[in-house]
């Protein structure tokens, strides 16, 4: 067993040395995980997951804005339940077996978001996020960043602006 585990941790430091890919030891890694809401592809810091569920019943809440579907009990706390596709302007879309509720955090904020698909976790240096374009609102912007990878891009969301109510 510690020959499989040495195995592993020389695995990783040859990725971060450079040896198996594009890292190298002075960057800094982001660990993200990847979304499909509508036609695009999203991250956000894994940090910042509670943890990802599939769907399971809630309560709609009336006098909520049109994307706050309503909130779900998870273990005997009460979170909302935000439509990433109605949020971001998007038509609404019935569940599938893709369909997945992420749970996300930041200090005390914590709702629970409907999205199409999960992708993958992802691991990216500085140098593959580029800053997120200028905005007229750039205090409000939901984009932290854009992040480049071999055969694509990805939009990076800041988790704190999800989770505003008047975002």
């Amino acid at each position: 067993m510690s020959t499989q585990l040495d195995n592993v941790i020389q695995k990783q430091q040859k990725q971060i040395s450079g040896e198996l890919g594009d890292t190298y030891e002075e960057d800094n890694i982001t660990q993200l995980v990847g979304f499909i809401v509508g036609e695009e592809e999203y991250a956000i810091p894994i940090l910042n997951i509670q943890e990802i569920i599939k769907p399971i019943e809630f309560t709609r809440v009336p006098s909520t804005p049109s994307f706050v579907l309503g909130a779900f009990n998870l273990r005997g706390n009460v979170i909302p339940l935000i439509d990433l596709r109605i949020k971001f302007s998007l038509p609404s879309q019935n569940e599938t077996s893709d369909t997945r509720y992420i749970v996300m955090k930041e200090g005390d904020n914590i709702a629970g978001f409907v999205i199409d698909k999960l992708t993958e976790a992802i691991r990216l240096t500085d140098k593959q996020i580029e800053p997120a374009p200028e905005t007229i609102k750039k205090e409000k912007g939901v984009i932290s960043g854009i992040g480049k990878r071999k055969d694509s891009i990805l939009t990076i969301l800041k988790v704190d602006v999800l989770l505003k109510r008047d975002f």
